[in-house]
């Protein structure tokens, strides 16, 4: 019989790509995102209506429908990647932050500790755990968190080792190092400024190759910021192959590069021949109260344990993320157009 998998935040960037990689792998994959009444499966709408894939209604932060759920499904393996995932947000809606992102995991732990112990689950974890610890950050380095979004995800990261070393439950912690593509949230630095890219690019190729002159500018934080990025596809092959281990334990995933912002926006908009610095504009309001400055991961041990590198690299994933948006901005001003 194929394994069984059920995902939280199945819709989101992560679990799309998640959801693809485990279905292509065999698995029964069972879906489980929070009832809205607006469409939110955008991510995953080519997998609805496959007879392995199931979408649930549910949400994390209701311990007698996680109950219900698990103990119905009883899975092979849990991936709990539902979380308030913006950190800038976090510290205007700290106590929902802290409630999806920590009291979720408990009712999850939780309920594969009574009733169904086989399970295996994986927790995402993240880099914001580290805060400003100088970098290179590996599994070992001190968490300093500097969010709400981060003291949220560290409590849920603690629970994961009580509950392995407590009560024997396969549980791991994924440190996950920043990770973007194409499906990422339009809220995040890297997708406002590909979606920005691609309405100048089509604005540009409509104007005789030339900005137009009253081009309203893209307003960003700190361009300073330096993180490691990589491609989300990678990291959900990291996440699958902490769960085929013998034992279960903790590992950053990262490509051991960091870039700043501004180096983010060189590479972006060099590929339409114009500088960043013509179209964008430093706006407080985008700052953090406590900022991060500087994150890089080392990832020796998934390496050696898991046999995991990242195979896409940051100007790839660049002209991926750049690529996708500019066809998707000609498509909607052609549509526009025959409208």
């Amino acid at each position: 019989m194929s394994k069984s998998a059920m995902l939280t935040g199945a819709n989101g960037q992560d679990g799309s790509y998640l959801a693809e990689f485990l279905l292509e792998k065999g698995y029964r994959v069972y879906g489980l995102i929070r009832r809205s009444s607006t469409v939110t499966t955008e991510r995953i709408a080519h997998l609805i209506g496959r007879p392995d894939f199931e979408l649930i209604t549910g949400d994390v932060t209701d311990a007698t429908g996680v109950h219900r759920v698990i103990q119905r499904l009883r899975p092979d393996e849990v991936y709990n990647l539902a979380a308030q995932s913006h950190v800038g947000d976090s510290f205007d809606v700290p106590s929902a932050t802290f409630e999806v992102n920590a009291v979720g995991v408990l009712n999850l732990l939780e309920t594969i500790r009574t009733e169904s112990p086989h399970t295996r689950f994986y927790q995402a974890s993240t880099s914001e755990l580290f805060g400003n610890s100088p970098p290179p950050q590996d599994e070992n380095t001190p968490f300093i968190p500097r969010s709400p979004y981060a003291v949220a995800k560290l409590a849920a990261h603690n629970l994961v080792h009580i509950y392995r070393e407590g009560y024997g439950v396969f549980a791991c912690a994924g440190i996950l190092f920043n990770h973007e593509s194409e499906r990422r949230g339009e809220e995040f630095v890297t997708r406002k400024i590909t979606k920005y890219l691609a309405r100048l690019a089509v604005a540009m190729e409509n104007n005789g190759g030339n900005p137009p002159h009253d081009w309203t500018k893209l307003a960003l934080g700190n361009l300073d910021a330096k993180r490691d990025w990589s491609f989300v596809g990678d990291m959900v092959r990291g996440m699958w192959l902490m769960l085929q281990q013998d034992q279960p334990d903790d590992f950053v995933l990262a490509s051991g590069e960091s870039h700043s912002v501004r180096e983010f926006l060189e590479l972006a908009f060099k590929s339409l021949g114009v500088d960043y610095r013509d179209f964008v504009r430093i706006d407080p309001k985008f700052f953090r109260p406590a900022e991060v400055n500087y994150l890089c991961g080392d990832a020796t041990k998934a390496r050696q344990v898991l046999g995991w590198s990242p195979r896409v690299s940051f100007e790839e994933l660049i002209t991926r993320m750049v690529e996708s948006d500019v066809a998707r901005e000609r498509d909607s001003h052609g549509l526009r157009c025959a409208s």
